[in-house]
């Protein structure tokens, strides 16, 4: 049997980014003059895509924002974020070390993320937590991307494990769904950027802190 399976959220689970991705957003919509939007009418948004985003801030502002001029303001953002990186985004307390007991243990750990891959990568990395991960895997690596469970199955293949013998571990209603309809177990995290209570996302279990991701509790939460 392949080893067991990890895999992680990025955005508001493994790092918190909102910091950069509100400052990448500003300097966006700048450009149109727009004032700028603060953390708490994002946080929802986080984790969405950087379109999603942008849409919402002009939305925010009362400002029509047609469909050719996206793609423009897109580069603006990502040229920004990527120029900044990491900037003041930071793993979560607890996570490097929790990273370490899991590989150890023998865990394959991946990472699956809406992100784009492009912007995905080199934050974890940057942030050295990259020498952990078989297969970091953002919104446009695939097809589909969460809630699609395809998105988690096809990650977890690529890193080399089996979705049998998986959990996935997030922050957001994309997370626990997609996991829920991979027929995977999911770990909800508090700390993240889900705009409802996570008590209603149903997943299978919570935890407040990384020191109580265990490998034991990890082993007992999968399938059989």
């Amino acid at each position: 049997m392949k080893a067991p399976t990890i895999v992680f959220d990025l955005d508001g689970t493994l790092v918190d980014t909102a910091p950069d991705l509100v400052a990448s957003l500003n300097h966006t919509i700048a450009a149109a003059s727009l004032a700028p939007v603060g953390y708490d009418d994002l946080t929802h948004l986080v984790g969405q895509g950087a379109r999603a985003m942008i849409a919402r801030a002009f939305a925010l502002r009362g400002e029509p924002l047609a469909e050719e001029e996206i793609q423009p303001l897109l580069d603006r953002f990502i040229a920004h974020y990527m120029a900044e990186m990491p900037g003041k985004s930071r793993p979560y307390p607890g996570l490097i070390d929790a990273l370490d007991r899991l590989t150890e243990a023998g865990f394959i750990l991946a990472v699956c993320t809406n992100k784009m891959e492009a912007l995905a990568v080199p934050l974890v990395e940057k942030l050295g937590l990259g020498r952990h991960f078989s297969a970091i895997a953002g919104g446009d690596t695939f097809a589909v991307r969460k809630p699609d469970p395809g998105h988690i199955i096809a990650t977890i293949e690529k890193a080399g494990g089996d979705p049998r013998h998986a959990v996935m571990i997030g922050d957001s209603v994309n997370d626990i769904l997609a996991a829920r309809n991979a027929g995977i177990p999911s770990i909800v995290v508090p700390f993240g950027y889900s705009d409802v209570p996570i008590a209603e996302l149903g997943a299978d279990r919570q935890i407040d802190h990384f020191d109580e991701l265990t490998p034991v509790m990890l082993r007992q939460m999968m399938r059989p």
